[in-house]
């Protein structure tokens, strides 16, 4: 037999049911990670603010004046 009629053999006699729910936990699990990652990158909002002073004191120090 060749190898396109096993898998049409295969194919036809193999029926677990309905797809969609098969694959959900893999969109779950896609959902969580992509969730997680939007909060890590959510988390470094505004973190150049946080250290303003640093850098005003950084400039400070290479042009030698202050404001």
């Amino acid at each position: 037999m060749h190898l396109a009629a096993l898998a049409v053999t295969a194919a036809e006699t193999d029926h677990h049911g309905n797809v969609m729910l098969e694959t959900l936990p893999f969109g779950i699990v896609a959902l969580v990670i992509f969730g997680v990652l939007a909060a890590v990158t959510a988390s470094y909002r505004n973190v150049s603010n946080r250290h303003a002073h640093k850098v005003e004191a950084h400039v400070e120090h290479e042009t030698g004046h202050g404001h």
